[in-house]
């Protein structure tokens, strides 16, 4: 990764609909080179992706709360992430170390939809929820320093 990559990367983490002109004129390199380095950073894996970013209050789920779960065994959330595929109120999990396996994201209409997640969710083990009141760093790009 030299300092053309890095360039790219924050330009593309900064707004991923920029097209290979923008982004030649950005960091000072031609559409050809941005298009041919870009494709070489999606094949080894460094860009895994683009998406939209939602606002889930935006589109109705104004409840978020991340639940951090205690699971083992076959009903382990993190070694069968597939027992969640029919729950879209669950954005994201992360497997953990320590004495919790996993922090999950969810979004949420009402409370009374997020409590019913959490009786589900503690089919699967043991939980305790926060609610997420703000979020002060919404997210931040990887950078090279």
């Amino acid at each position: 990764m030299d300092r053309v990559d890095w360039a790219l990367l924050g330009a593309l983490q900064e707004d991923a609909r920029l097209s290979y002109n923008e982004l030649a004129r950005r960091v000072h390199v031609s559409p050809p080179t941005v298009a041919q380095r870009v494709r070489r950073l999606e094949n080894a894996g460094v860009i895994t992706g683009y998406r939209a970013a939602v606002d889930p209050t935006a589109v109705g789920r104004p409840v978020i709360a991340l639940v951090r779960m205690k699971c083992y065994g076959p009903r382990c959330i993190t070694v069968h992430p597939e027992l969640l595929d029919d729950c879209p109120e669950v954005v994201e999990v992360v497997r953990l170390t320590g004495d919790i396996c996993s922090v999950v994201k969810v979004v949420t209409t009402s409370i009374s939809e997020l409590e019913r997640l959490l009786v589900r969710l503690g089919g699967y083990g043991e939980t305790s929820s926060a609610m997420v009141l703000s979020t002060p760093i919404p997210w931040r790009p990887v950078t090279a320093g």
